[in-house]
C-alpha cells in the first residue's frame, strides 16, 4: 500500500448526465454494529427477521422509479434468504459482498478477514449466479490502521471497495482520503469508491446517506449531493439499510442515548426521500458506474 494514490478520471464533462451510484447494505436491524454489546451474536437466528420484507419493498421502489443499485449484502443473510438474493438479481441490480457476519474489518486478522470476505464472495455467488466484484466493509471498517484489507480483498477476487469514509467521525472515518474513487495501491490494484462528502468549512461533510439523511432535511441533502454533480463534476454514492425504511422494527433495550437517537431518528421519513431521491437524480449499479470508467 505504499504506491502513491490516483484517482480513478477527470471531473466528468456533462454533470446533468451523470449516473449516481444507489447502494444498500443487506443486514437486519438487530445486526447493527452500534448494538453488538446488546445482542449477543448467537441469538440471531432466533430472532424476527424482517430484512425480506424490507428488501421487497426497496426493490419496488427502485422499480417504480427506474433505478438500479449495487446491494452489498451480508453471507449470513443470503443463505438464509436466497429467493430474496435471486429477487435482487433478477431486477437488474448488482449483487456485492458486505462481508459474512456483519464482523468490522479493524476487528479480525489477516487470516479471519481473507476467510470472511472469501466465504462471504462464494456464497453469493453460489446462490445469485452472477460475479460479486464488489465489498463495502461493515461501519466502513477500512481505515488508516488497516489499509492491508485491500491487498487481501484484491487477493480474494474483488475488483473495488467502498469501505473508506472520509470524514471524521468517532466510530470509523479516514478524514485525509480522497473524496473521489481512487487506486489506493496503483491502477493495477483495487478501486476505492468513497461515499459521497462535500467540502465546506475545510472539511469533508456527510453527503451520502445513513443516518445523516435521516437527520438533515431532504431539501439539503438533495443540494449536497447536486453540488458534487455540478461543482465537482463527480457521481455521487449513497447508502442506507433495509431496516431504515422500517419504523416498526422492534426496539432494543438498554442502548445509549446517543445510539437510540442515531438509530431511530425519522425512520417514518426515510421510505419516501428514497422515492424522491429515484425521481431527483440518475441513479445505477456501482459496477457499471466506476469498472466500467476504470
Amino acid at each position: 500500500m505504499n504506491a502513491p494514490i490516483r484517482p480513478l478520471h477527470a471531473p466528468a464533462p456533462n454533470a446533468a448526465a451523470l449516473r449516481n451510484a444507489m447502494t444498500i447494505d443487506v443486514e437486519d436491524y438487530f445486526q447493527v454494529s452500534a448494538f453488538a454489546d446488546h445482542i449477543a451474536r448467537d441469538s440471531w437466528p432466533s430472532r424476527e427477521c424482517r430484512v425480506e420484507a424490507n428488501i421487497e419493498r426497496i426493490l419496488a421502489i427502485l422499480e417504480e422509479g427506474g433505478a438500479r443499485g449495487t446491494f452489498f449484502t451480508l453471507g449470513w443473510i443470503a443463505e438464509r434468504y436466497p429467493a430474496m438474493v435471486k429477487r435482487i438479481v433478477a431486477g437488474g441490480h448488482e449483487l456485492a459482498s458486505h462481508g459474512y457476519g456483519h464482523l468490522r474489518a479493524s476487528d479480525q486478522t489477516r487470516e479471519q478477514f481473507l476467510d470472511d470476505v472469501a466465504r462471504s464472495k462464494a456464497i453469493l455467488e453460489d446462490i445469485g449466479g452472477t460475479p460479486v466484484l464488489g465489498y463495502r466493509a461493515p461501519s466502513f471498517s477500512i481505515g488508516p490502521a488497516n489499509l492491508w484489507a485491500l491487498d487481501v480483498l484484491q487477493e480474494a477476487g474483488y475488483r473495488y471497495s467502498s469501505s473508506i469514509y472520509p470524514i471524521a467521525h468517532d466510530h470509523y472515518g479516514m478524514p485525509d482520503a480522497p473524496r473521489f474513487a481512487f487506486y489506493p495501491g496503483g491502477t493495477d490494484g483495487l478501486l476505492e469508491v468513497p461515499i459521497t462528502t462535500v467540502r465546506m468549512m475545510e472539511r469533508n461533510l456527510p453527503a451520502g446517506g445513513g443516518g445523516y439523511f435521516r437527520l438533515l432535511p431532504y431539501a439539503l441533502s438533495r443540494r449536497l449531493m447536486r453540488r458534487v454533480n455540478d461543482k465537482d463534476g463527480q457521481p455521487a454514492i449513497f447508502y442506507f439499510h433495509p431496516w431504515e425504511i422500517d419504523p416498526g422494527q422492534p426496539r432494543i433495550g438498554g442502548v445509549g442515548a446517543k445510539t437510540r437517537f442515531r438509530h431511530y431518528v425519522n425512520l417514518e421519513r426515510m421510505e419516501r426521500r428514497i422515492r424522491a431521491l429515484t425521481h431527483d437524480f440518475q441513479w445505477d449499479r456501482m459496477d457499471r458506474i466506476f469498472l466500467e470508467r476504470a
